[in-house]
């Protein structure tokens, strides 16, 4: 009976000291934590290099036939900067900034959950240590890119109306809108809540292949630096991935990222279509037609020069959080 006793006393003690483990750890990986952490890295990152997302908008469009686009045919990406610095103010690099973020609430905390989810549905363990193939982590991440960007496709398309706004009171044209909400309020009324999707498809396209490059790239190089050259989870190894994928994505991304700028900042008919492009197909055949193949990569430099370093402020900043409040390695 003593024994009983002195057995039973401990059990009870530390059962609920080993309970406490688990639960702490849980939350910080849980879907609610990686989806905050996600979006507050996503916003640092898109604050360091909103402004050579703008100079990459403002490429992609020269070469249209606008009207007076000839006062504003910067030529290469210094010169578009430059110019917009010059002729709008500095702080004009960071138009269109609010939506951006707003995106990014919906786009960042959904893509890297789901590829999270998917890959750990698709692991035949569970384990992600060991890394998935790359045919399955390309699905995972094409996936989880699409599904994130079709959600956010809205936040994108007045992104990029405002982006446009400067230059188009340069040009001596009425100005579409004056702010986020009014640009919300003013596709709605053209086109109605199906207008807020206008570009979603080749935006869709374009996110499908930047997270072919970067979810999919960053998680399998850096599943290989771990695994193969014996190196632990640190930064050496978050700045190698995040480089690399950065440059993947942008390679995959552009063409698409184009067409997507081009259909999305089109003038629209009081029914909210197109008055220059009939659809992505359309937008992709003329630009062919009359600036050549090499137009699909307009903006290209920007792009990725833009893509590194926001690749690596994204993924330093996540894992760097994500260790901090003591989750697991993504």
């Amino acid at each position: 009976m003593q024994a009983a006793k002195d057995t039973s006393t401990p059990t009870t003690a530390v059962s609920p000291r080993n309970q406490l483990r688990p639960v702490k750890f849980d939350y910080a990986d849980s879907f609610a934590c990686t989806y905050a952490v996600s979006v507050v890295a996503a916003s640092i990152a898109e604050l360091a290099t909103y402004p050579l997302d703008l100079t990459k908008t403002r490429l992609q469009i020269q070469g249209e036939g606008v009207a007076g686009a000839a006062k504003t045919q910067y030529r290469g990406m210094f010169a578009t900067a430059m110019g917009i610095v010059k002729e709008e103010g500095v702080m004009r690099l960071w138009q269109g900034v609010p939506p951006a973020l707003y995106r990014h609430i919906v786009y960042s905390g959904v893509r890297i959950c789901s590829y999270d989810y998917l890959r750990r549905q698709a692991s035949e363990t569970g384990d992600i240590s060991v890394g998935l193939p790359v045919w399955k982590s390309a699905i995972c991440g094409v996936t989880a890119g699409s599904v994130a960007q079709w959600l956010a496709s809205p936040a994108d398309l007045v992104k990029v109306q405002i982006q446009m706004e400067g230059k188009r009171r340069l040009m001596g044209l009425e100005p579409r809108v004056h702010g986020a909400a009014h640009a919300f309020k003013e596709i709605i009324r053209r086109g109605g809540v199906r207008g807020l999707w206008k570009g979603s498809i080749p935006n869709v396209q374009r996110a499908a292949l930047v997270n072919l490059g970067d979810l999919t790239t960053y998680d399998t190089i850096k599943r290989f630096i771990m695994n193969k050259l014996h190196m632990p989870d640190c930064h050496t190894v978050h700045v190698a991935s995040s480089i690399c994928a950065g440059f993947v994505a942008a390679i995959m991304g552009t063409p698409a990222d184009v067409i997507k700028t081009r259909v999305m900042n089109q003038p629209t008919d009081e029914s909210g279509r197109g008055l220059r492009y009939k659809g992505s197909i359309d937008c992709l055949q003329q630009t062919i037609k009359k600036e050549g193949l090499p137009a699909l990569y307009k903006g290209f430099l920007p792009c990725w020069i833009r893509m590194a370093p926001w690749s690596l402020t994204f993924w330093l900043s996540f894992e760097q959080i994500r260790k901090t409040i003591g989750a697991s390695s993504y």
